[in-house]
């Protein structure tokens, strides 16, 4: 099955220091690809990969599960680590789980967690119901695409799998009893405006994890996708911040070599 136009995966090349980024459940790398490429003009290494079943049709994603997902992001992580100094974990709404369960697992390998619109449940009035559910019902209504910017679009599929949804449920069970296991640094980042998220899910993972060292900042101009509305910017600013705040010179100006001079292009 080719690829959505878009969905491609997004890998740099960059300094010492990398970042894994995480898609969310039904989207893409698209949705996070202005913040890829923000932080790999600054000289970081970055890896932003497709997850599987995700950026060609939904019915590939019925036939894929959270073990799938989260391996792909392991390899990745285990990909770079082994030729960085210091690696630091991303992701929105599923990906922020993602991204979570890789700190908590790898330990001292990753150097900090930054999560927007982090998703910790499924939520709605069938979740009870998806173990039967999904059995009489291939797909409900999609949930890409909440963003509060005009004439801006997530490139997610229009129907949730509800096979799919059904190992979300349990993905996210199993990674809310991994939270305590979480130590780094955290910047956590979420719209209190988002209806694919409650707050309640921020609220719990802050509640768990064992982050001393923990920045929680409000995207008011924005939804569920922040990474593509009004706020994207300081997303961007924010994390770049992080970043060098814990990797001191990790982070270039944009234009500007290992030594502080122009490259070219």
């Amino acid at each position: 099955m080719s690829l959505l136009p878009g969905a491609e995966p997004f890998r740099h090349e960059g300094g010492e220091t990398a970042v894994l980024l995480c898609h969310g459940f039904t989207g893409s790398p698209q949705s996070l690809r202005p913040w890829a490429e923000h932080l790999a003009e600054r000289g970081l290494t970055v890896s932003l990969p497709l997850l599987p079943g995700h950026g060609t049709r939904w019915q590939d994603l019925g036939v894929t599960g959270w073990q799938d997902w989260y391996a792909q992001v392991d390899r990745e992580l285990r990909l770079l680590s082994d030729r960085s100094e210091r690696l630091f974990v991303a992701g929105l709404s599923m990906g922020g789980a993602l991204a979570l369960r890789l700190a908590a697992r790898h330990g001292d390998a990753v150097s900090g967690v930054m999560v927007v619109n982090p998703a910790n449940k499924v939520h709605g009035v069938a979740a009870h119901a998806l173990p039967v559910l999904r059995h009489l019902v291939p797909a409900t209504k999609g949930i890409a695409s909440d963003i509060a910017k005009p004439l801006t679009r997530e490139l997610g599929y229009e129907k949730v799998p509800l096979h799919a949804a059904h190992s979300l449920r349990n993905f996210f069970r199993l990674v809310d009893g991994e939270l305590p296991g979480v130590t780094q640094p955290l910047l956590l980042m979420r719209s209190p405006q988002d209806h694919v998220v409650p707050p309640a899910d921020s609220a719990r993972i802050l509640g768990r994890v064992s982050s001393a060292d923990v920045t929680e900042i409000l995207l008011e101009q924005s939804y569920h996708v922040a990474t593509l509305d009004h706020d994207a910017e300081r997303i961007f600013r924010e994390s770049a911040a992080f970043i060098g705040r814990l990797a001191p010179g990790a982070v270039k100006e944009p234009g500007l070599g290992k030594e502080g001079t122009t490259t070219g292009g």
